[in-house]
């Protein structure tokens, strides 16, 4: 029995906003606290499906939208923390839970009463009636049922389980095999000649990171504030080889090895579409998309090869060039040498050095100065609240309060990396945003998750720009959620399809290229100087630099989504293989046979981007299109944030994409601005 009276997911949490109590909650809360959430969804399906009156809105779709939260609450907190602030404990709690969460999400979806009260309700309501976000959540709920199996016979729906839940422990473990996998990894160095070229930033990180370990010297790590320096910049060919095979051989072979759950999760997947008739895994993703079929995006990939792969060749070319002038006409570049003499060539093209602008990005002016854009752009105000408990030390907390003073969100920020967090950056939510019956509006806690530059016991934590961007890009997401205004959770901000989803993202990352933004707050960690005219000029002329071979590798993450989800036919080939052949359409550089992206891939094989990596070049073609409303009123503009707020930020899921962007934008969306942005096209 699950003992209510000590465990904190089952009481009243007592804290400021309802934050989550995480100094309160033990690993053993988790497992109990699930079986009653899901003890008490089960009552409330019952209590759907067993309602004597006729089936309607409110008391069908509604209420199964509102019901599980609970339930919903303790699977939310488990699985951010999981990603962020993990341990082996936790890992294998996961795992144990996995079926028992898939078995229950499968009994509601397959529940032949339930569905049949669901469509009862569907032939029961006057759509007129509906409000749009009320259309839009029946018809979202009706598509969800059929998804996930409620048209099946029985022998098939005993299928779909068993397929959905090898899935789900599939992803489970293809994230744990890749976080061993690159806390595996540490490349120690004593002698300081081999270093030579890397910035001083870098080494005091990697010396601090050798402390750490109890080793001397220093020691470079997978994690991206240890692992760029050391290619973009370190003279030592051979050291640069070691860290770029070790990076992209992660999960590839031992004991973490991901290359027969590669298989499995695209053989699944194949399975999986073919049972609800579907030819292949693309086919049923993209039905809910924003694109809505391959043709489209297809489309998309042709019209951006044929205008940035004679870019990118010309791109190879320029760095190669600059590579035989420091090496020798017979120097071959190889991968591991790209970054570092792309470095040197944009140096001597623009006199720009990126890591000249690290002291002037110290990691709180950057806070001031993106929480200041907001507040220029939307109003909002930002204040750090240490009373809201968080789950690390290094975690900040901010209360997020509305022009007019009233409280608008919670937002949880977690900067650095450690060993018990995952690689790369994303946001999540908390606690989502909905309005309940009588009107009170349920706002939201977000959280933004990175591996940035650490601080050093010399240096307080100082980016790079293209931390800047990052940082830019998870608060869009962020800014998603906390100004969702929808009634029903499920359709709340950032809850919408993945192909939308990071539009609000990436336009954030257009305001990072502003001298107005960038003098808001850039100044010199030691002397206070302004970051210098030459620098900012300096930054905004290399700005498309690469912008080709930059795409053109964009676009083979892509074309290697595709072609692990458009088969037709089961996988047991060599897994290396199969991915050189999706890269051969766009292989800049010489392949190199050992290597693998697919088995540490988490996007396309774990996360939720199966099928729809594109999202990022179609939300690019978004992003630069909408922008170019907020430059055509002087960039910086509360009167364009405002409508974006209105028609695209809180409006969630409420209406499908198309028409949202289009109410925004005022025209269907063009590939247009995204070329004369990258330079492609003049002006």
């Amino acid at each position: 029995m699950c003992d209510k009276s000590t465990n904190p997911f089952l009481m009243p949490f007592g804290t400021l906003h309802d934050t989550i109590p995480f100094d309160r909650i033990k690993l053993s809360d988790y497992e109990p606290a699930i079986l009653e959430g899901i003890r008490r969804h089960n009552a409330e399906i019952d209590a759907i499906i067993s309602n004597p009156k006729p089936a309607g809105f409110e008391n069908t779709i509604e209420a199964l939208d509102r019901s599980g939260m609970l339930l919903t609450l303790v699977i939310t907190v488990l699985e951010n923390l999981n990603q962020a602030n993990t341990s082996d404990e936790m890992q294998e709690l996961v795992l144990k839970l996995t079926p028992l969460l898939t078995e229950h999400s499968n009994n509601i979806t397959l529940n032949s009463a339930l569905y049949a009260r669901i469509k009862e309700a569907a032939g029961n309501i006057q759509r007129q009636e509906l409000t749009t976000e009320q259309n839009r959540l029946l018809d979202n709920t009706l598509r969800a049922f059929v998804r996930s199996g409620a048209d099946l016979n029985d022998n098939e729906k005993e299928a779909y389980r068993n397929i959905t839940n090898q899935l789900a422990q599939a992803a489970i473990l293809f994230d744990q095999n890749h976080l061993k996998a690159t806390n595996a990894f540490r490349l120690n160095i004593k002698d300081e000649k081999q270093l030579s070229g890397i910035p001083v930033s870098a080494m005091e990180m990697a010396a601090e990171e050798a402390s750490s370990h109890g080793e001397e010297g220093w020691t470079f790590t997978l994690h991206a504030p240890l692992y760029t320096p050391m290619m973009k910049y370190c003279d030592s060919r051979e050291l640069r080889k070691e860290m770029f095979m070790a990076y992209n051989t992660q999960a590839l072979s031992g004991e973490n090895s991901n290359v027969e759950i590669v298989r499995s999760i695209v053989n699944l997947r194949i399975k999986l579409a073919q049972l609800l008739g579907y030819d292949t895994f693309a086919d049923y993703v993209l039905e809910e998309r924003m694109a809505e079929d391959k043709a489209t995006v297809d489309a998309m990939y042709k019209q951006l090869l044929e205008a940035y792969l004679p870019i990118a060749r010309k791109d190879v070319e320029a760095v190669t060039e600059q590579a035989r002038s420091e090496e020798g006409e017979d120097f071959a570049l190889m991968p591991w040498d790209f970054a570092y003499y792309a470095e040197h060539l944009r140096k001597v093209k623009y006199n720009f050095d990126e890591e000249k602008l690290r002291p002037y990005l110290q990691l709180e002016h950057v806070i001031e100065g993106v929480f200041g854009l907001a507040t220029k752009l939307y109003g909002i105000s930002f204040k750090e609240n240490p009373q809201i408990q968080v789950y690390h030390p290094d975690v900040k907390a901010y209360e997020v309060f509305d022009v007019d003073g009233s409280f608008l969100a919670v937002l949880y920020a977690d900067f650095f990396p450690r060993k018990e967090k995952s690689s790369g950056a994303w946001m999540t939510s908390y606690k989502r945003q909905w309005i309940e019956p009588d009107g009170t509006d349920s706002r939201p806690h977000v959280s933004i998750t990175t591996n940035f530059t650490k601080p050093t016991a010399n240096k307080p934590a100082l980016l790079t720009y293209g931390e800047l961007e990052t940082f830019l890009h998870e608060f869009g997401h962020a800014l998603h959620g906390i100004f969702s205004a929808t009634h029903y959770p499920s359709l709340c901000s950032p809850e919408v399809v993945w192909d939308f989803v990071e539009m609000p993202s990436q336009i954030m990352e257009n305001f990072g290229r502003e001298k107005a933004f960038l003098r808001s707050f850039a100044f010199h960690y030691q002397t206070g100087e302004p970051l210098p005219d030459t620098l900012i000029d300096g930054l905004l002329q290399a700005r498309n630099f690469n912008a080709g071979y930059a795409c053109i590798r964009q676009v083979s993450f892509g074309l290697l989504d595709f072609a692990w989800h458009s088969r037709q036919t089961p996988f047991d080939g060599d897994v290396v293989a199969y991915e050189k052949e999706a890269f051969r359409p766009t292989q800049l550089l010489p392949p190199l046979p050992d290597t693998c992206m697919t088995v540490q891939f988490s996007h396309i094989m774990s996360g939720g981007y199966a099928a729809s990596y594109y999202s990022y070049k179609w939300s690019e073609m978004l992003d630069a299109d909408a922008f170019s409303v907020f430059a055509a009123d002087g960039v910086i503009s509360a009167k364009v944030a405002n409508r974006f707020r209105k028609e695209i930020l809180e409006r969630g899921d409420a209406e499908h994409p198309k028409v949202l962007y289009h109410n925004f934008r005022g025209q269907e969306p063009t590939i247009d601005a995204l070329l004369r942005r990258d330079g492609i096209v003049k002006s």
